[in-house]
């Protein structure tokens, strides 16, 4: 797969609560990987200005309304960046980070996402759970880690 032209690599910033429960920041780790590929520098550009409480239970409109002007950027933003994130539900966080890109001096924001989420798995999957859903309501949330990247 081609990636779009970018001037640097940046990710969508884990929120600090989630960072601190899982030791480390999987979208960072996956910017950082692409961003060695690719041959780019890989920069912070966004931090999170409103801690926002998961988005797991809430419809589109709440998550887009949870992420507005939640984040903002810190340092110089260049014309064009490759934002990465590890899963897309709705978009809504992406966009939010997107936006703050774009109003602090980028041009374009190319999207990389590891995976996207989906709603429910099909009957026959042995990943399903007893409640029909494809991922868990509790308990502990699995990290990403990365080959030659130990979680941190």
């Amino acid at each position: 797969m081609e990636l779009p032209p970018a001037d640097v690599v940046t990710w969508v910033p884990l929120a600090r609560r989630r960072r601190v429960e899982r030791g480390f920041d999987q979208a960072r780790a996956l910017a950082r990987a692409i961003a060695r590929e690719l041959d780019l520098p890989a920069r912070r550009l966004t931090r999170r200005v409103v801690s926002t409480s998961p988005q797991a239970r809430r419809t589109l409109d709440e998550r887009h309304a949870a992420m507005q002007g939640a984040f903002a950027t810190c340092g110089h933003v260049p014309p064009r960046v490759l934002l990465v994130d590890d899963v897309l539900t709705t978009g809504a966080t992406l966009a939010a980070c997107a936006e703050a890109l774009a109003s602090g001096g980028a041009t374009v924001v190319f999207g990389a996402v590891a995976a996207r989420s989906v709603r429910r798995l099909p009957r026959a999957s042995a990943l399903q759970g007893s409640s029909g859903r494809a991922y868990p309501r509790s308990g502990p949330r699995p990290g990403l880690w990365l080959p030659g990247e130990p979680p941190r």
